[in-house]
């Protein structure tokens, strides 16, 4: 396989990667927002629930495939991590990164385990977690789309 087409297939596992987190992390936060608007206990329990299948199954493997993928780019690139974009693309990943980790997966686990004991209603506790999961998920974003504009913008230094 010559390095060019290593390059293409790492190119096609990263962007892929993209789609992935992007996507489920969008797409979850729409459908998860309009479900806590309905406040019924088994509509939201069953949005809980789908908010930990689909970040097993998207965005965990959409973060190995953008890693790996901009990292073997990277590689058959011969572009040093240190150059400007890259760096600063990896600082904002790390940053959504430890929001996800630190902040968003414990207040997941802490609704899926409300959501399991609901009876008539969801309670005060649910719907204060579903705010901040809301607002601290739209905050996480943040980075995210800033490291999607620096790896296709590719800026010498700066923001352009």
């Amino acid at each position: 396989m010559t390095p060019s087409v290593a390059y293409e297939i790492a190119k096609f596992l990263h962007i892929t990667g993209v789609v992935m987190l992007m996507g489920n992390i969008t797409v979850t936060a729409i459908w998860k927002y309009f479900a806590d608007r309905t406040q019924q206990p088994q509509v939201l329990a069953f949005a809980q629930k789908l908010v930990t299948y689909t970040d097993w199954s998207m965005t965990v493997w959409g973060v190995v495939l953008l890693m790996g993928g901009g990292y073997f780019m990277a590689f058959f690139a011969n572009w040093p991590l240190t150059q400007h974009w890259l760096l600063w693309s990896q600082v904002l990943f790390v940053v959504a990164g430890l929001i996800w980790l630190l902040v968003l997966v414990p207040i997941q686990i802490r609704q899926a385990s409300l959501a399991a004991t609901f009876c008539d209603d969801v309670g005060n506790e649910y719907r204060q977690l579903s705010h901040r999961w809301l607002i601290w998920g739209l905050i996480s974003t943040v980075p995210l789309l800033a490291a999607t504009w620096l790896m296709i913008a590719k800026p010498a230094s700066g923001l352009y």
